[in-house]
């Protein structure tokens, strides 16, 4: 059985997450050299299905890279990654306040989606996932937006928002997977990591 795996995430809910279903785990994150924003670009016309899959496969080859040029003990890589998507608008972490306003407002009183990607090498064994979740919202009036802006949480998360946090007072409805809207599907992210031998 493998003793340990890496975690090539900064987001603690994901760290929190392996916790949860007893998986040990050491972070293994991108020095301030590499360009890791520039993996999130969105291509032209791409859906946000692909999207989320692309943008973790370019994240896991550059963990897997930057564990074998730090000369890192060998363990399976996880990386994952979450966006939002309405319709097939794809709604990223949001660049500054007013940009968090526009996304809150985009989702307010509709149902959008939240895919996360979930992708996991060892050896030259790769296996990948993806988990859809619906997520309706109330209708937000602009002092509630405004009041969650302000709050700060919206910054960093895909959709401006964070299901774990504040925002659950104007979730309304729920359909698919809690932990992947959180940005790691437990169950699917189990099942990859018993088919290379972690126990969960």
């Amino acid at each position: 059985m493998t003793a340990f795996i890496y975690l090539a995430s900064q987001s603690p809910r994901r760290s929190q997450l392996l916790d949860q279903i007893g998986v040990a785990h050491t972070l293994l994150l991108p020095t301030p050299d590499e360009d890791a924003e520039s993996l999130e670009v969105v291509h032209r016309g791409e859906t946000p299905l692909h999207y989320v899959q692309r943008v973790t496969a370019l994240k896991l080859d550059a963990a897997v890279a930057r564990m074998k040029a730090r000369g890192l003990t060998l363990a399976p890589v996880l990386c994952a990654d979450t966006t939002v998507a309405l319709g097939r608008d794809i709604l990223g972490k949001p660049s500054d306040a007013l940009d968090a306003v526009r996304m809150l407002q985009a989702l307010s009183g509709q149902t959008h989606r939240v895919l996360t990607a979930v992708a996991l090498q060892s050896g030259r064994q790769r296996l990948a996932a993806v988990s859809v979740s619906r997520v309706s919202f109330a209708r937000m009036s602009p002092a509630q937006i405004k009041a969650y802006v302000d709050s700060g949480e919206p910054m960093g998360k895909a959709g401006a928002y964070g299901v774990q946090g504040q925002a659950a007072a104007h979730i309304a409805r729920i359909h698919g997977s809690y932990s992947g809207i959180m940005g790691l599907p437990v169950f699917e992210t189990a099942e990859l990591l018993r088919q290379v031998g972690v126990a969960c």
